[in-house]
Formats: structure tokens, C-alpha cells, sequence
């Protein structure tokens, strides 16, 4: 029994999701069963080219939906989940009992938790601090910037070696092992700590940067990092460097995207806070109501600035 487990790479909650989902399949399905693990990446192309879904079970988590009548599975939480309204039909009339969503989440790992919990039977104590760290950090609910830019906690060493370890398909490598492993064991495996060093240094790098780079005005913070390899920066540095913003905008790049990030500040509270996945759906990405993003063809950077651009105008109105 082949499982194609398709998940969010490079990112906490889309690792660890996987993991839960793995962990769950094993214990209540197929022990016997062999997963083969891709990372999916927001891009300005179709994500689901190709005979990408080959297993005897095809699995999606924490990404968009797919209406492949291959697809068996599927778990997310964003506000854009679909990439059309017929594929959001397409998941309406589902009759499988195998896809869920629930954009109320703060995270896809509690997600898949609650409902193989409560449809499966599964028991997820063994987990409960993977779920929790995937909730704390997917759901930005830290109890300061400090906490969340600080890197004291092993859940916060790890999102950051899987969010920006240079080393390909490395989310993929970790997800059986925090299927298993409490977290700071994980930490301490060659392959995560052999990237954490320099990654802290990194780390460190962008803090400087941003607070070279970044301008705050009328509560919108405004950086433009494209030409630092700071893809996979913490989000949470503009409101650690400007506590009294309510929004930021970033543009960044790498080999594989321009990319047009846009936050709100999960430590402020705004009566008239905007939607930023809506407002992002307008130039062909998405997210959360509070996080989204926009990802461009890599050869797109001066249009990912202008988009920037407008977007850090219109939330600055």
C-alpha cells in the first residue's frame, strides 16, 4: 500500500500536519502502508501538474485543493483552499467522508487532530506538543514578538531549519521522525543540527536587515529584501522592530519565486482590520484573514514590488 502524502513544504504547520496524518494512517488504517512524501509550494503556476498523484491513497494537507478524482484525502484551513469556484463545488459535493475543511483553525495540525479523533478513533496524545507548537506558531499566538523571534524553544529551532534550510526535500526527511519523536529529540538529529547554526546566523542577519531596510508609516511596515536570500525570513521580526504596526508588506525572492508577503500584527487588535487573504486573491494568491501572501514567476520581481507596493499603499489609506 503506497501513500502519496502531498503537504504545505517548507512549513512548520504543513510538516507537522503531515506528520499527525501519517501517524493517524498507520495506527487506525494501514500499519503496513509506504508513504512517499512531496512538498507542495505556492507558485504562479498549476501546483498539481503532472502524475503527481500515484500512490494506492493520495493525500493533501495543509495546501490547496485538488479535484483529481485520484485525490482521497485532504485537510486545510485557509481561506483560499480552491484555486476556482468549480473546484470549490467539486469539494461541496464530496461524498467520501476523506476531505475536511475548516477555515476556523488556527492551524491545519489541530485540524487533522480533532477530526481523526473524532471520525477515526485516533489518539493523538502522543503528539500533543507537536499539535500545540503547530497551533502556537501557525496561528501566531506567542505571548510577545520576543517569544516569537527568540529561538529558545526546540518547536521554534525546528520551524526554522524546515522553513529555511537550504537543503532540498528536507521537511520531507523530518516528517516520520516528528511523527515519533518528541520535539527536542528532533532538534538534536544530525541533519537538523547540522543547518541550525547558520541558520541562526541567518536569523540574526535579518533582524539587522530589516531594521536597515524597513520603513513604518501610517502602521504599515514596508521592506524590500529580494536581493538578501532572506526567503523564509521570520515573519514576526516588523512587529519585534516596530511594535506599533498593524500591517507589513515584504517582497523576497529565490530561485523559484518572486513572492509578495503581507501580515497583521497578531499583537494588535484593529476593529477594522482588513482581510488580507481577500486582499490578496486579487492579484492570484491568498491565505488567511490575517497572513497571505502572492507568489510571482521568478522572473517577475519588479511586478511583485509593484504589487507591494500598492498593497502596502491601500492598507496605509
Amino acid at each position: 500500500m503506497k501513500v502519496r502524502l502531498c503537504f504545505h513544504d517548507r512549513c512548520f504547520d504543513g510538516a507537522a500536519s503531515a506528520a499527525v496524518f501519517l501517524r493517524f494512517y498507520r495506527e487506525c488504517l494501514r500499519a503496513d502502508a509506504t508513504f512517499a512524501l512531496t512538498g507542495m509550494t505556492h507558485q504562479a503556476t498549476q501546483p498539481f501538474a503532472g502524475e503527481l498523484f500515484d500512490g494506492d491513497e493520495n493525500v493533501i494537507v495543509d495546501f490547496k485543493y485538488s479535484s483529481s478524482p485520484r485525490l482521497t484525502w485532504w485537510f486545510d484551513h485557509h481561506q483560499s483552499a480552491f484555486l476556482s469556484p468549480e473546484d470549490a463545488e467539486h469539494f461541496r459535493q464530496d461524498r467520501s467522508g476523506r476531505k475536511f475543511y475548516d477555515p476556523d483553525y488556527k492551524s491545519c495540525t489541530k485540524l487533522i487532530a480533532d477530526v481523526t479523533a473524532a471520525k477515526f478513533g485516533f489518539d493523538s496524545k502522543p503528539l500533543a506538543e507537536l499539535i500545540h507548537w503547530g497551533d502556537v506558531i501557525d496561528g501566531a499566538q506567542f505571548a510577545s514578538p520576543e517569544v516569537a523571534v527568540g529561538l529558545t524553544e526546540p518547536a521554534l529551532q525546528l520551524a526554522l531549519v524546515i522553513e529555511a534550510a537550504p537543503e532540498p526535500g528536507l521537511p520531507a526527511r523530518l516528517i516520520p521522525e516528528l511523527a515519533t519523536r518528541p520535539l527536542a529529540d528532533v532538534v538534536r538529529l544530525p541533519q537538523v543540527a547540522e543547518h541550525l547554526p547558520a541558520l541562526v546566523r541567518r536569523h540574526e542577519r535579518s533582524i539587522r536587515v530589516l531594521s536597515e531596510r524597513a520603513e513604518s508609516r501610517n502602521g504599515v511596515v514596508y521592506f524590500d529584501v529580494s536581493e538578501e536570500d532572506l526567503e523564509g525570513y521570520n515573519k514576526f521580526i516588523p512587529y519585534y522592530l516596530f511594535p506599533e504596526a498593524l500591517y507589513s508588506v515584504g517582497v523576497s525572492a529565490s530561485a523559484e519565486r518572486a513572492k509578495v508577503s503581507v501580515g497583521s500584527n497578531p499583537w494588535r487588535e484593529d476593529p477594522h482590520l482588513k482581510n488580507l487573504a481577500s486582499l490578496c486573491e486579487r492579484y492570484g494568491g491568498g491565505g488567511h484573514a490575517r497572513v497571505a501572501a502572492i507568489s510571482f514567476g521568478p522572473h517577475e520581481l519588479e511586478r511583485a514590488r509593484q504589487v507591494a507596493r500598492e498593497i502596502a499603499a491601500a492598507l496605509r489609506r
